[in-house]
């Protein structure tokens, strides 16, 4: 074949080339699919936007609103409206908060959620193990038992759960707290961790058997360090549900000694009712532990709560 036959035989393209026009020796072109306005990753999305400013509103006005009222005297809040901006800051309602009793409910409070943080990882991850691991219809069962915690709420159990609590001796005492606190988070804790131990293949436990490694070891060595993002989601949702919680607090404690910061927020609604800067002030300094909590543990938070989704 001669050379002029040859330039003017159609060339096939290439299978990675199929989808543009090419001529011999030029640039291929972008498929036809995707238009540089829009539509690509790097492309404006309206919908996401609009919901993101939204959700910005719902959370920033309340902050805002317990921020500038804190650091406001209460003529200023009486004389100009919560949402108005304030003309002068004062941490006066800061420093009334903390001459008073909240120093004492926040440590109690303190107490109770690394106790039954500690107490509920201790407990849900071995368990959550065991029902990955075990082949054992006993572990099976126990688990479906566990399950029926997930079905009964606090308020159905308070009365048996006083009376045994006295029976033990262990009422007014924070003891009395941290106990059914950390019983009922432990079966979705349970859950949790469970989803995030499937995410662990097969084989590195087989590894790690074939290394010599024992059930106790691989926990430690293997699964602990896979599962940082479930250890992570547990641990943020117990923190969150004994630092928020008022039920067992209200019902199993009386004196001030072991009086957490909810039950201290409802005597400071009490007695500074009409003071809505003082009170705005406690409130948004037992929201700042929850909002350091969250902000630095978010990611792992939101990994721990899909763990198991693709399966």
């Amino acid at each position: 074949m001669s050379q002029v036959e040859h330039a003017t035989t159609g060339a096939v393209a290439p299978p990675g080339l199929a989808g543009g026009s090419a001529t011999a020796g030029g640039p291929a072109r972008e498929p036809r699919g995707r238009s540089r306005g829009g539509g690509g990753r790097g492309g404006f999305n309206p919908v996401g936007a609009v919901g993101g400013l939204l959700w910005l509103v719902v959370v920033g006005v309340p902050l805002y609103f317990l921020v500038t009222s804190s650091l406001r005297s209460r003529s200023e809040y009486l004389t100009s409206g919560p949402l108005s901006l304030p003309r002068g800051l004062s941490l006066q309602n800061y420093s009334t908060v903390l001459e008073s009793d909240f120093p004492r409910y926040f440590l109690n409070n303190v107490i109770v959620t690394v106790a039954c943080v500690a107490i509920v990882l201790a407990l849900a991850l071995p368990a959550a193990y065991a029902v990955v691991r075990s082949k054992s219809r006993f572990v099976a069962n126990g688990f479906s038992i566990l399950l029926l915690g997930l079905a009964i709420p606090a308020q159905a159990v308070i009365v048996p759960l006083y009376l045994m609590i006295t029976s033990f001796r262990m009422y007014d005492t924070l003891l009395a707290v941290i106990l059914p606190t950390a019983a009922f988070a432990l079966p979705l804790a349970t859950v949790v961790l469970t989803s995030s131990l499937r995410d662990v293949p097969n084989e590195l436990y087989e590894a790690a058997n074939l290394d010599g490694a024992g059930s106790v070891r691989a926990l430690f060595a293997l699964v602990i360090p896979l599962t940082r993002s479930g250890l992570a989601t547990v641990g943020i949702y117990t923190a969150l549900s004994a630092w928020n919680g008022f039920l067992f607090p209200l019902v199993l404690t009386q004196s001030a000694d072991v009086r957490v910061l909810t039950l201290g927020l409802w005597d400071f609604q009490t007695q500074y009712g009409t003071n809505v800067p003082l009170v705005t002030a406690a409130v948004f300094l037992s929201l700042l532990p929850l909002l350091v909590v969250y902000l630095l543990g978010r990611r792992y938070l939101l990994a721990g709560l899909t763990a198991g989704a693709g399966k």
